[in-house]
């Protein structure tokens, strides 16, 4: 365990088990050197608790490089609460789970993740002050479209060099709530669209409403667009995709759009510009972080909106350091996490 903790340079993994309400539950803090660790809870099933905790780790570090580029004074940090086949009172549940929370005095801001909703958060807001996403706080999803509308651009002046998105072809795959949100933004600066989805109601929705074209899952790679812009779950470029790509940029809203670290040094070797995700997609982090604060909404789209120039910045020292953008972004995060250190 410890050895796995000093690979992903963990700060902290806190136990909790809750008899009266079936809670077992992990909190990982990966960093809080710029602030409170802030991140979201899952509530899913796992096949072992190795499983779980590598899970948390994983999404922990990510949140504390999501948290650096995104500009925030927060650290890093994930919760996973173990779905159990049969639960009898999930109220219960989730407001032991912010009893939790409250005990780390701080240390970490949860919020909603998957498997979980903003009526579980307003059943930890009972509990403790240290939850955000609940229903009075919003949906983020408007700020993470918002923000990966901002990283096209960039990609876009990057790669086609021009600043308007007319007639720009934009392939979005995936149309839950950022993807269509994402998808009608798009439309009215004037983009192109094709889009796809396992949900047959929401493509026919885009074609009615957005003048979207249909593309079938299976086609939806190799779909020749400027744009390919993956919206839905994770591991979209994987070694089968990243073959298929017929596209100028990747540069979408997903988490963990590479299947492995090496798809990022594959797509630059292809020419294929890649916003990384975790940078692109970092609105809803935004909205999550500065609306527990109390900041203004304004204030808070202009910070999404800050999101372009950022990409600007790793897709032009890319380009001069002749290193992948993941790689860059990577490295710009790390020096502001670990401040002190060489690398």
């Amino acid at each position: 365990m410890f050895t796995a903790m000093r690979a992903e340079r963990m700060q902290g993994l806190h136990f909790f088990s809750d008899q009266a309400s079936g809670l077992e539950a992990i909190v990982a803090i990966h960093n809080t050197h710029l602030g409170p660790a802030l991140g979201g809870c899952r509530y899913l099933p796992y096949n072992s608790l190795d499983e779980a905790v590598a899970d948390a780790m994983r999404l922990a570090r990510g949140m504390s490089y999501k948290a650096a580029l995104a500009g925030l004074e927060q650290g890093g940090g994930k919760a996973v609460i173990l779905r159990q086949p049969h639960v009898a009172n999930r109220a219960a549940l989730f407001e032991a789970f912010g009893r939790c929370i409250e005990s780390l005095r701080g240390g970490y801001i949860t919020a909603m993740d998957s498997g979980t909703s903003s009526a579980d958060m307003d059943c930890i807001a009972q509990q403790t002050g240290h939850v955000t996403s609940t229903t009075e706080a919003g949906d983020p999803s408007p700020h993470t479209a918002l923000g990966v509308l901002a990283g096209i651009r960039a990609a876009v002046r990057a790669r086609l060099g021009q600043e308007s998105l007319s007639g720009v072809r934009i392939t979005v795959q995936g149309l839950g709530n950022v993807g269509y949100a994402l998808a009608q933004l798009l439309h009215a600066e004037g983009a192109e669209l094709m889009v796809s989805d396992l949900d047959q109601g929401k493509v026919r929705l885009a074609e009615e409403e957005l003048d979207a074209q249909p593309l079938a899952l299976d086609a939806v790679y190799e779909a020749p667009c400027d744009i390919f812009s993956p919206c839905g779950l994770g591991g979209a470029i994987n070694q089968r995709s990243i073959s298929l790509l017929r596209c100028a940029a990747v540069a979408g809203a997903a988490n963990n759009q590479l299947i492995d670290i090496d798809m990022a040094d594959q797509l630059d070797a292809r020419g294929i510009l890649y916003a990384p995700d975790y940078v692109i997609n970092a609105g809803g982090l935004l909205h999550v972080a500065l609306t527990h604060r109390g900041v203004a909404h304004g204030e808070i789209a202009a910070r999404v909106k800050a999101i372009g120039e950022r990409l600007d910045s790793i897709f032009t020292q890319s380009q001069s350091e002749g290193r992948s953008p993941a790689e860059v972004a990577d490295r710009q995060a790390e020096r502001i996490i670990y401040p002190d250190a060489s690398g």
